[in-house]
C-alpha cells in the first residue's frame, strides 16, 4: 500500500511537472509573471508539505505513515493539477485568467 501510494504522488507529480512548464511557456517573456508563478508555486508547496504533515501526524512513526503522507501529497498535488489545467484552458477574455491567450 505504501509503494502505491508513493506511485500515485508520482504519477501526480509528473503531471503538475508537465504543466508547470506548459504555464511558463506560456509567460515566456514577461519577466514579472513568471517571477509570480514561482513564488506561489513555491508557496503551494510550502502548504502542501505543512498541511500533509499535520494530516498525517496521528500516524507518525508508525508503519502506515508512508501511505498517509503519500495519499494527502498526491491529492493534494491532484487538485494543483486541476488549477493548472484551469488556467491553461481559461477562455480568452476571462479577466481572471492570469495567462495570455494559447497561440493558435
Amino acid at each position: 500500500m505504501n509503494a502505491c501510494a508513493a506511485a500515485a504522488y508520482e504519477t501526480a507529480d509528473k503531471e503538475l511537472n508537465v504543466f508547470y512548464f506548459q504555464i511558463q511557456q506560456r509567460l515566456a517573456g514577461d519577466t514579472e509573471a513568471l517571477i509570480r508563478l514561482r513564488d506561489a508555486q513555491r508557496a503551494w508547496i510550502g502548504f502542501r508539505d505543512a498541511e500533509c504533515a499535520f494530516e498525517s501526524s496521528g500516524v507518525a512513526g508508525g508503519s502506515v505513515y508512508p501511505m498517509i503522507l503519500s495519499s494527502c501529497r498526491a491529492r493534494l498535488t491532484d487538485s494543483r493539477v486541476e488549477d493548472f489545467r484551469y488556467y491553461l484552458d481559461c477562455e480568452e477574455g476571462d479577466l481572471s485568467c492570469p495567462l495570455p491567450p494559447a497561440m493558435k
